[in-house]
This record gives structure tokens, C-alpha cells and sequence, in this order.
């Protein structure tokens, strides 16, 4: 085959997996459009650094793939009227990473957290954005930049973006219990007074109308939370896709809804 019909070939087969995609996603589209949507979805972006070693590039190059993806993500549930999205973006265990893979990947949460402040879908659509983690153990230039956007957008309500940074569900679980342990200590609180309200009062995701998501997405084909929100987790449908966090498309987004219609949602009962 010569080169000029290789490219011809190849031109028809592009050509042909668009057109075959958008009439998948059209048929998706007409599955889940009139079925509950979730109120609250939580993503694991996970395999950044996985798609970047496939493709022979840099691990940063991955996760800057991975931020962009992740605005998408953000204007997908937007056009589905989805409330709330929590996205586990570095747990406390990924600070046992290179120091310079941490400092790429804080200078690029600067960067989308700036982004995501002028964009004009964020005052649109107002959103609140949270970051929910441990903050201190960051950055101090990165922590400014968090006490920005949360100031700017603490009045919006219609809809919550939460950045889950240097984040644990374990350590999120202790944080609360030291709160907790604090308030009964001064006679703010007594301890047969405790209960599951009181607890999810003191956890990072108090600020939300519906902290428990409705659905928990993990990209990269691993089969487990990882501490992803282990509280409020309790009865989410789980989610597992087998593609990295990178090549998200809307497609998988629209698949994992349809499975979350399907399922029959009993809450124990």
C-alpha cells in the first residue's frame, strides 16, 4: 500500500469512528435523558500517569491531560444539571511521590484554579468551589489561591465544585473526631449527644446541601476507593471504568449514569 492510499485509508477509518461515536452517543443520549440524573457525582481521576507512560511522555504532560479533561468533565454535568461534583484529585498518600512530581502538580492546580475562577460558566452557573483536604499541608502559595476562589464563590448555591487535595477519607474521619473531641472538651458538646448528623457536621463536606454522593466514577480500571469519601460513600453506586482518567469522554459519563438508572437503589432496606 503506498502512501497516498494509507492516508486515504486512514482519512475513511477517522472518518468512520466519528460517525460510529456520534450515533453511539446519540443512542446513549435518548437512554438516559428522561431517567433520574444524580445529584451529587464523585470521580476518582485515576491513570494520568499511566496514559502519559503508555504515550512516551512525561508523567506531567499526563496529569496537565488530565486537568483539561477534568473541565470538561465539569461542563458535561453542567449541561445535565447536576448539583454537586467532588473530585479526588491528590490524597495524602501522594505526597510519598517525587518532590518534583508534587510541585508540578500543585503549580497546575494553581493554574486550573485560577482558570476555573474567570471562567464565566463558574458565575453562570454559580458555582461554589471547595477544596477539601488537608490544606495545610500544601503549598502556602496554593492555599492563597484555594482562600480566593472559596471567598469569591461562597455565596453561590445552585451548584458545588469540590477539589478533594491532600485528601483521606481516614484522615478526614480523624480530623472530624478531633473536632468533635474539641467541642466536648470546652461543654459545647456532650457525648451522649453524638449521633451520624452530628458527625457529618464536622467532616470536610459539611458545606453541602447532599454530601453522600449518588454516584462514585473511578477511571483506570482499579476496583477500589482508596479512601474516597468513606463516610459519605456509604450507599453511592460504585462505578468502575476501564480507560484513563485522560481519555474520558462524555460517552463514559453518559454509560455510568445509564448503569446508575438501572440499578434498583435500596439503601439497605
Amino acid at each position: 500500500m503506498n502512501l497516498r492510499r494509507y492516508l486515504s485509508f486512514l482519512a475513511r477509518r477517522i472518518l468512520y469512528n466519528r460517525i460510529v461515536y456520534k450515533l453511539y452517543e446519540k443512542m446513549l443520549w435518548y437512554q438516559i435523558k428522561d431517567g433520574s440524573k444524580p445529584e451529587h457525582i464523585g470521580v476518582i481521576l485515576d491513570g494520568n500517569r499511566r496514559w502519559a507512560s503508555d504515550h512516551s511522555i512525561p508523567s506531567w504532560i499526563g496529569h496537565e491531560h488530565g486537568a483539561d479533561k477534568a473541565e470538561e468533565l465539569l461542563d458535561w454535568c453542567l449541561q445535565l444539571g447536576v448539583k454537586t461534583i467532588t473530585l479526588y484529585i491528590f490524597s495524602t498518600e501522594n505526597f510519598d511521590r517525587s518532590s518534583d512530581e508534587i510541585e508540578e502538580i500543585m503549580n497546575l492546580l494553581d493554574e486550573k484554579l485560577k482558570s476555573v475562577l474567570s471562567d464565566e460558566r463558574t458565575h453562570k452557573y454559580q458555582v461554589q468551589i471547595k477544596v477539601i483536604g488537608r490544606i495545610n499541608l500544601i503549598p502556602e502559595h496554593t492555599q492563597e489561591i484555594i482562600r480566593k476562589v472559596e471567598e469569591a464563590t461562597k455565596n453561590y448555591n445552585q451548584h458545588y465544585l469540590n477539589m478533594a487535595v491532600a485528601y483521606g477519607g481516614r484522615a478526614e474521619i480523624v480530623d472530624a473526631t478531633k473536632k468533635i473531641a474539641e467541642e466536648i472538651k470546652v461543654g459545647k458538646l456532650a457525648v451522649n449527644e453524638i449521633d451520624e448528623k452530628v458527625i457529618e457536621n464536622h467532616l470536610y463536606t459539611s458545606h453541602l446541601p447532599n454530601s453522600d454522593p449518588d454516584i462514585i466514577i473511578r477511571t483506570s480500571g482499579e476496583e477500589r476507593l482508596s479512601g474516597f469519601l468513606l463516610w459519605q460513600g456509604a450507599y453511592s453506586e460504585l462505578c468502575f471504568i476501564d480507560v484513563f482518567w485522560p481519555d474520558f469522554r462524555r460517552i463514559d459519563l453518559w454509560r455510568a449514569i445509564r448503569t446508575y438508572q438501572q440499578r434498583d437503589r435500596r439503601f439497605g432496606t
